[in-house]
């Protein structure tokens, strides 16, 4: 016999099926109970140390109420937060000296007398609010349940938060893309190094004379699944080890991880998965097995839910799906690597593993997990020193790094976002300023640069450079310079490496952009149409609106008249002018500017 058979308790039938209660809230009629919410497992909630009793139970009652199947609350952790923040305002309400039994004796008044006490307290005008919205959200419901429960005044103070101003909290950092390679590395390491180990299967011949208890146990978690430290069989092995003076600290995890996934595992995997794909950390936390969805062309869905999207939760986004290094394939592998551990749980979650004693399906308690993840890699901040990883900082992370791979091109980095939502919540990461600042910088020598102006003096120097051996030319040729890459207004130095599109094509731009433009080189030749285009745009002042001709040629204009005119010497400009005077302007404008 391989194992002890697993005791158990027998199952009984509904004959019937259970009528529902008529009042949800009697299910809660103690201070100490038990919350399922859908998401991250059960949570114990413990009120039994507050006081008044009355409150509490009311308190207690409405929590659970959150927790009902398709309340607003949905994740193990939220109702954590409830849990470990309501009680301060028991706190605060029995340092008031307020006689309070239950519901119907708070006021509107206790309120904001609960915000100005956490003010007090230390907590930032940032911070204090999320205790006053817990509170509220908890009142709101007893209102909503029963409304003879509540004072009007304070059914109207329920309908905001706060009573002061909004205080925008500072945007959650993203790691730099320095730390960001140190965990991607790490990942993909110990990522390869799981495979190995699966791939390798269990490793009996560690000691030849207790190969047979190897042989069992192994056997045993085939069958049964999981081989618990009571079971015999476990016990025959560890003791044989012990004879032999080997030590068996993580004997039972190491022979599970020779078949499933761990709970260390997971870390490595998920730390990936949030960097590749920029998914918020509870949305890959109930990632289910069939979130790959409508493959095709390399790329591929993944079906997520996000539970603060109400009436919207489930959404998709658009990831690689080419090789296993890309986001799809990271979940392909996921999904590949749990296959063994879902025989023995059926769990459609994408993350099943071992974890001592079961095999289970979600995620939960990672922190000391990640911090000892982290120390065993020896990941390190920008400064040196030991990472203290924060896994939700990791969506931050993947939208830097995405932005600085679009150097800042807010209409293809607000991918799943408007570019106003994308500004406001992951363009502004502090990390992220360097980038900022250089591209404002470069926008502005862009702007003050606009193109090379030559006078006829230093066009007979830059021809002189050009016919000697060893030329600086600066980017110009002969060519340039002997109208043969005439454009309207100017030469081009590169029609197909416009600073206004990606190289390789053509410019867009209409043709008084050059006068922006690096690639531009204007000369005395050019003058006669820069002149011509200077009387056309000045002409379209009766035709628009002060507004719309600013908004159109207003730059171009001021380009002419404060830069480019006065390059040149008097005598050179009238001379221009004179041509123009002869020639019928049109000869010099383009069809669009005609038009």
């Amino acid at each position: 016999m391989t194992a002890a058979p697993r005791k158990g308790r027998k199952v009984s039938f509904e004959t019937e099926a259970a009528a529902p209660q008529a009042d949800p809230w009697s299910q809660i009629s103690t201070l100490r109970f038990m919350i399922h919410p859908l998401y991250g497992g059960e949570l114990l909630v413990d009120f039994t140390g507050l006081w008044p009793r009355g409150l509490a139970l009311a308190f207690a009652r409405s929590l659970f109420m959150l927790a009902a199947p398709r309340g607003p609350i949905m994740v193990r952790s939220s109702f954590k937060t409830y849990a470990n923040q309501l009680p301060s305002f028991f706190a605060y309400l029995a340092g008031t000296g307020d006689r309070i039994n239950g519901p119907a004796d708070l006021r509107a008044h206790h309120i904001d007398g609960f915000e100005t006490w956490l003010s007090a307290q230390g907590k930032s005008r940032v911070h204090g609010p999320t205790y006053v919205a817990k509170v509220v959200s908890v009142l709101r419901r007893i209102a909503d349940d029963s409304p003879e429960l509540v004072d009007s005044g304070l059914r109207e103070r329920l309908r905001y938060v706060s009573s002061h101003a909004h205080v925008r909290s500072r945007p959650r950092d993203a790691y730099s893309p320095y730390v960001a390679r140190q965990l991607r590395d790490a990942a993909r390491a110990d990522i390869a190094a799981i495979e190995a180990r699966l791939r390798s299967g269990p490793q009996i011949d560690e000691v030849a004379q207790i190969d047979g208890a190897y042989c069992k146990a192994h056997a045993a978690i085939e069958t049964y699944g999981v081989l618990g430290y009571r079971d015999p069989t476990f016990q025959s092995l560890y003791k044989l080890r012990k004879k032999r003076d080997l030590t068996s600290d993580r004997l039972n995890l190491s022979l599970h991880a020779a078949h499933y996934l761990t709970a260390d595992d997971i870390v490595p995997l998920l730390v990936l998965l949030l960097i590749e794909t920029g998914l918020e950390l509870e949305c890959c936390k109930s990632l289910t097995l069939d979130c790959l969805r409508n493959a095709a062309g390399g790329t591929v869905d993944i079906a997520y839910t996000k539970l603060r999207a109400h009436g919207a939760e489930h959404k998709t986004i658009r990831v690689r799906d080419r090789g296993s290094s890309t986001p799809g394939g990271l979940i392909r592998r996921i999904i590949a690597l749990s296959s063994k551990a879902r025989v023995h749980n059926s769990s459609d979650n994408l993350w099943v593993y071992f974890q001592p004693g079961e095999i289970t399906a979600g995620i939960r308690q990672l922190r000391l997990k990640v911090s000892a993840w982290t120390q065993r890699h020896c990941i390190t901040d920008d400064q040196g020193k030991p990472l203290h990883l924060c896994l939700s900082y990791l969506r931050k992370t993947h939208k830097a790094l995405w932005y600085l791979k679009t150097e800042g091109h807010m209409a293809r980095f607000a991918v799943g976002h408007t570019v106003d939502i994308a500004a406001r919540h992951y363009a502004d990461i502090p990390s992220l300023r360097p980038l900022h600042e250089q591209t404002v910088a470069d926008a502005l020598e862009e702007v003050l640069a606009g193109p090379m102006i030559l006078s006829p003096q230093d066009e007979d120097r830059l021809r002189g450079e050009l016919a000697s051996p060893d030329p600086d030319d600066r980017g110009i040729s002969t060519a340039l310079l002997d109208s043969e890459q005439d454009v309207w207004l100017a030469s081009c130095g590169n029609f197909y490496s416009s600073p206004f599109a990606s190289v390789g094509t053509p410019c867009p731009t209409p043709f008084w952009a050059c006068l922006d433009c690096r690639n531009a080189v204007i000369t005395a030749r050019k003058l006669p149409a820069i002149l011509a285009f200077l009387s056309f745009v000045d002409a379209q002042r009766v035709g628009l609106s002060a507004a719309d001709w600013t908004a159109k040629f207003g730059h171009a204009h001021d380009r002419i008249v404060q830069q480019i005119l006065p390059a040149f010497a008097e005598d050179v400009v009238t001379r221009a002018r004179a041509q123009v005077a002869n020639d019928p302007p049109t000869v010099y404008l383009p069809p669009e500017a005609r038009a």
